[in-house]
């Protein structure tokens, strides 16, 4: 039986019932985990602060699953803790949530929380063990403003995207996960399952931990499409619309760039 994907938040679990993290206990739960669920992939996720948060004794730990890609966190800086990174990576790969947060704060962008199997909690249970168990999100003001907040961006954007920007995304993250062969158009069918990822969650993570917004990669040109080009860069698939390569755009990605 294929196994699903489960990004663990490690801050949270490593604070369950403490006043401040433990990677002892953090590491306890993982492993307990993946002892009951050995099919799925784990990624743990920790803030920022996590380091100097822990026990002195525990650091040198620390660092050394965090070199070993154990442990993932943020961008130095990163907005909302570890939580909003925690959930893009939740996002993108369709994950499930181990975590006994709500995340009230972003009901309003990731409504996928209250979604049966989306969200798990856990908890060490004196003389048992820890205990795995689904459950949903806890409603409260925070969730309220975060939830219309949400809607009247989500209605202020809809007003700025014209009907051809729509398809130009549409046409770009269908290239994404399939190119197009021969140069033929894309003939859009129903009833087809959820695209698979473009990236693999280990590259993609690695990707955006290494690179903040703006930051400069070297990168190889993959193949190129109506509205930009795919490239790889340290490993992970990305994609570079016409607007990216040029002010004013050029009219074709092969203008400024060329394969390989």
């Amino acid at each position: 039986m294929a196994g699903r994907q489960v990004v663990v938040d490690g801050s949270n679990i490593a604070t369950e019932g403490r006043s401040q993290p433990s990677l002892a206990q953090l590491d306890d739960g993982v492993r307990a985990y993946q002892a009951e669920h050995a099919a799925d992939k784990v990624i743990v996720v920790v803030d920022a602060t996590f380091g100097h948060r822990i026990d002195p004794s525990e650091r040198r730990a620390f660092e050394e699953a965090e070199a070993a890609g154990e442990l993932v966190s943020p961008p130095a800086g990163a907005i909302g803790r570890g939580d909003r990174f925690l959930l893009q990576i939740a996002d993108r790969t369709g994950a499930t949530v181990l975590s006994n947060d709500s995340f009230q704060e972003f009901h309003g962008e990731y409504g996928w929380l209250f979604d049966e199997g989306r969200l798990i909690g856990g908890k060490p249970v004196q003389g048992v063990g820890w205990i795995f168990t689904p459950r949903t999100p806890v409603r409260g003001p925070k969730s309220r403003v975060a939830v219309r907040t949400g809607k009247r961006a989500a209605k202020a954007a809809e007003k700025k995207v014209s009907p051809e920007a729509r398809d130009a995304i549409a046409e770009a993250t269908a290239d994404a996960v399939s190119p197009k062969e021969g140069g033929g158009r894309r003939r859009r069918g129903r009833g087809r399952g959820p695209a698979e990822p473009v990236n693999e969650p280990l590259a993609f993570i690695t990707f955006i931990a290494d690179h903040q917004p703006g930051s400069e990669v070297e990168a190889i040109v993959d193949t190129f499409t109506s509205h930009g080009a795919f490239v790889t860069a340290n490993g992970a698939r990305c994609y570079v619309p016409l607007t990216g390569l040029g002010d004013p755009p050029p009219r074709s990605a092969k203008d400024v760039l060329r394969r390989g």
